[in-house]
């Protein structure tokens, strides 16, 4: 410390005390020039970084936007809307021959005086053809919504009740009759669906 004021003091006496205070200024203002560089220095590359922050998020909230507004505009076309109806149309009918089948192989191969294990029968195939028929629905979209949200699983009560109805019908067998009474059970259903689609 001592040995400190001394060179001090001699400096003092050899150069000057303006020579002194000059150059401890010097110094004390290059130490605040770097100090406040790295400080902007700082400041910008944040800004920076949250500038690029930003940019990322706004460009993935973009095209979220445009992959949604794409969903509605093709929701808006009249062609799409055709499409589906008439892809929906294929997969209700082919629905139709298959639970006319069905019907028919029950009435052969089961137990019908079962009544109870004949309708848990017949509901696990009708959730089966309704399940097929929603993965199908899956691989189309309408109004940025799978087809299969538009379906209701409600209407496997509707057709078994129809199934067990032409199964146990006071007349007998009568597949001309099936035919009809599921055909009008599957135009209901279709209408419901049409119905679904058009009020979205």
């Amino acid at each position: 410390m001592v040995d400190e004021v001394l060179g001090t003091a001699k400096g003092i006496s050899d150069f000057g005390m303006m020579a002194i205070a000059a150059a401890f200024f010097l110094i004390l203002s290059g130490v605040l020039m770097l100090s406040c560089f790295k400080w902007f220095r700082k400041i910008i590359d944040n800004m920076v970084q949250d500038n690029s922050i930003c940019s990322s998020n706004i460009k993935n909230r973009l095209d979220d936007i445009a992959d949604g507004m794409g969903s509605i505009i093709e929701g808006l076309r009249p062609e799409t809307l055709l499409r589906i109806r008439e892809t929906a149309a294929i997969h209700f009918k082919y629905a139709i021959e298959r639970v006319c089948r069905l019907i028919k192989r029950i009435r052969e191969e089961n137990n019908i005086h079962n009544k109870e294990a004949t309708a848990r029968k017949i509901r696990a195939l009708l959730k089966n053809i309704h399940d097929e028929r929603d993965r199908a629905f899956d691989a189309y979209t309408y109004k940025g919504k799978k087809l299969s949200d538009y379906t209701c699983h409600e209407w496997i009560e509707k057709i078994a009740i129809v199934v067990e109805n032409e199964i146990y019908h006071s007349e007998g067998p009568n597949n001309k009759r099936a035919y009809t009474n599921v055909l009008m059970a599957y135009d209901e259903i279709e209408n419901e669906f049409l119905r679904r689609l058009s009020e979205d």
